[in-house]
């Protein structure tokens, strides 16, 4: 409903107020003259009047309300000197909020332990990879693509950065060459990451630090209440439902150096964005899902390990990681793995599309895939017995936004 004043004070054409109190994962609202709050809530006061839309403020305290604590407001608001305006409760004290003006946090060398990986017969890592899932309202690919584009963002000058793209779900052509953005139908969930964005970390150390510092704020509009405001109700208006992250270990590495670096400021992609027309494809990006039960996973991976691979001679290939799911990462929006979701997903980084059909079309792909070329026909090798549920599901996206290092993924 239409947030009211007092009548004592309400004037025709005037701005209205409301607070909302925010404690854990709930929100109340109050007039100005009606019962305080729980103790220690975080008041958030916000005024709205004929030029500003009432929904946008319900959309963003709506997300506010189900975002985080309070103390998650408050601490990314004090950063890099920024000054924190919300009150507290009627008749208590203002306390004051340690802050930090670190880009990133210290690393916690204990995210590098894989001892409980290695006792279960599991592979160590050779990267650390964050992804983020996004539900792109349709039509509105554009403008989100624009954001990412005309972020703040230092993260190609942090320590163990090494490579990312913003991934477009797509499809296929028949003609080999053309593929069609693939947005999915929000009626049935399949709109669910037809935008993912993809982040190598040298180590889960280096991703950890960078999460916590103020880089990660930032990028995420933390700077400030104006900032973080504007970026909640442009989530709201331009996605359906809330990111979904995904954390993995990356296994089995291979990468180029690349031929040439993209143009970068201040650690960040410089390219030109209008919000009508989405940004140009730099690569091509062929992933493989795997459903493997945990009783598996050990002779997954060997097998893996033990497959002939000829990647780095084929032309326009740019980094192939195995992908094993990390359910024990926290953090705000991390949920348990779906019983439906994958456990493992092969990720191939091509140059472009033509380079990955040259692969699929080459010798290359059928000795990886079990096949013996002799003279005329392909031999197939003895099949082993499948190690997972379901059969494997592959998707393609086009990855623009690349920022990569010298040494590449």
């Amino acid at each position: 409903p239409e947030p009211r004043q007092p009548a004592s004070t309400a004037k025709p054409g005037s701005s209205v107020s409301f607070v909302t109190w925010f404690r854990g994962g709930s929100s109340k609202r109050h007039s100005a003259h009606t019962r305080p709050p729980p103790d220690n809530a975080l008041c958030l006061t916000v005024s709205t009047s004929p030029r500003l839309p009432t929904m946008k403020v319900a959309f963003s305290l709506t997300l506010l309300a189900l975002a985080a604590p309070a103390s998650a407001f408050v601490a990314p608001l004090a950063r890099a000197g920024a000054v924190v305006t919300a009150a507290p409760a009627p008749g208590t004290s203002l306390r004051t909020v340690a802050t930090s003006t670190s880009d990133v946090s210290s690393p916690d060398l204990s995210d590098d332990d894989q001892t409980d990986l290695t006792s279960k017969g599991l592979r160590k890592r050779d990267r650390y990879v964050a992804t983020n899932r996004f539900a792109v309202r349709a039509g509105k690919e554009a403008k989100f693509e624009k954001r990412w584009a005309t972020r703040k963002s230092r993260l190609a000058q942090l320590d163990g950065f090494k490579y990312f793209h913003l991934m477009r779900r797509v499809t296929l052509g028949d003609d080999g060459i053309t593929n069609a953005y693939d947005g999915g139908d929000p009626s049935d969930g399949s709109n669910a990451g037809n935008y993912v964005s993809f982040t190598v970390w040298d180590k889960k150390s280096h991703f950890s630090a960078w999460r916590k510092g103020d880089a990660f704020k930032e990028a995420h509009g933390g700077t400030s209440i104006g900032a973080f405001l504007s970026t909640m109700v442009n989530s709201a208006l331009v996605l359906k439902g809330p990111p979904r992250p995904a954390f993995y270990d990356g296994l089995l590495v291979q990468s180029t150096a690349p031929e040439s670096l993209p143009e970068t400021v201040d650690g960040w992609r410089n390219v030109e964005a209008d919000g009508v027309n989405v940004l140009p494809a730099e690569c091509f990006v062929a992933c493989n899902q795997f459903y493997v039960p945990e009783e598996n996973t050990a002779s997954f991976e060997k097998r893996w390990a033990e497959r002939e691979s000829r990647l780095k001679e084929c032309d326009g290939f740019v980094a192939f990681s195995m992908l094993r799911r990390d359910g024990r990462q926290k953090g705000h929006g991390t949920v348990p793995i779906a019983e439906g979701e994958p456990t493992y997903q092969s990720t191939t980084i091509w140059r472009d599309r033509a380079a990955f059909e040259a692969w699929r079309k080459g010798n290359n792909f059928r000795a990886a895939h079990g096949q013996k070329m002799g003279e005329g026909e392909g031999e197939k090798k003895p099949q082993q017995p499948p190690q997972w549920s379901r059969p494997p599901s592959p998707v393609f996206y086009e990855g623009t936004l690349v920022i990569t290092g010298e040494e590449g993924a």
